[in-house]
């Protein structure tokens, strides 16, 4: 996990400092700077010193909060500490919503496999696949929030300040960010499963005696999830490192996501490099906790 952050972070550096054909202090400073504001800049992060160096005093600044964003004058670490909450909310509830639904609809597709519930749910799968998040999203908050009023139109309450706000404000952002989701998982929870319940242990459980339900859950299900949980601890990573920066911005949550689009969208640098380290950062370590989690679900994974 520390090498490839490491080389991410090398990356990182290299696409932002020492691209060619471009000044990065006047790409740091932005098109309206004056000399003297580019001139500082390339003398605080050091452009004017050899790479090693360079790439240093960017990685100290990133990592020590002392990164300044220069469009709105802030600071880049005290902005994504407080714009973290709404994503991890939105991105766990997201999360544990799309599992219990993706799981329940695969293994019950699974049982009935060729059959029309099957079929049904397969194309119920495919329509949920095919749309888009911010469509959903913004019919969702004009017919249930704006024309019905039964949800907020938006907005983020925190959990600390009133525990069923916070969770009345997300029940749409949730329900948006998780129909695509439960399509893509649905679909291979269902297809594990059949791969998996003709394997010999399934018919050697089956052969001493265990019930169906406990074959299904205990045996056929836990060694199904392997494939499933690696493409969600990828997901999951990619969702609290800003990658619901689409439902963010529909419903208005302020979470990082959001603060990658502004921030993309007026060109500011710092902001931006400094949330690719902390997207590739929790990417990363949501994949080595699924790796960790494959020993608890097959133990002929784990170490002798």
């Amino acid at each position: 996990m520390i090498a490839v952050l490491f080389a991410i972070s090398v990356i990182t550096f290299a696409i932002f400092n020492v691209i060619p054909n471009g000044d990065p202090a006047f790409r740091l400073a932005g098109h309206s700077a004056t000399p003297a504001t580019i001139a500082t800049i390339r003398h605080e992060w050091g452009f004017d010193k050899p790479v090693y160096v360079q790439y240093e005093k960017t990685m100290e600044k990133i990592f020590n909060g002392t990164l300044i964003s220069y469009s709105t004058q802030t600071n880049v670490d005290t902005e994504i500490r407080h714009d973290i909450w709404p994503t991890i909310s939105l991105a766990v509830g997201a999360a544990l919503l799309w599992m219990f639904f993706a799981i329940c609809l695969g293994m019950y597709s699974a049982l009935k496999a060729g059959k029309i519930s099957d079929r049904f749910l397969t194309a119920l799968a495919l329509v949920g696949i095919s749309m888009p998040v911010f469509w959903v999203g913004a019919l969702l908050s004009y017919y249930l929030g704006f024309k019905a009023g039964i949800f907020p139109n938006g907005g983020y309450t925190s959990l600390t300040s009133n525990p069923v706000q916070w969770a009345w404000h997300l029940i749409l952002p949730w329900t948006a960010l998780s129909i695509l989701f439960i399509g893509v998982y649905s679909r291979l929870v269902r297809s594990s499963i059949l791969d998996t319940i003709n394997e010999d242990f399934v018919r050697t459980a089956r052969s001493k005696g265990l019930g169906q339900r406990q074959v299904l859950l205990k045996h056929v299900l836990r060694n199904s999830l392997i494939p499933v949980i690696s493409l969600w601890g990828l997901d999951f990573g990619a969702i609290i490192g800003g990658g619901a920066i689409v439902t963010e911005s529909v419903f208005n949550l302020g979470g990082v996501g959001q603060y990658a689009a502004n921030s993309i969208q007026s060109l500011d640098v710092p902001p931006v490099m400094a949330l690719t380290i902390f997207i590739a950062f929790f990417v990363v370590l949501f994949n080595t906790i699924v790796d960790i989690m494959y020993a608890w679900l097959d133990p002929r994974i784990r170490l002798s």
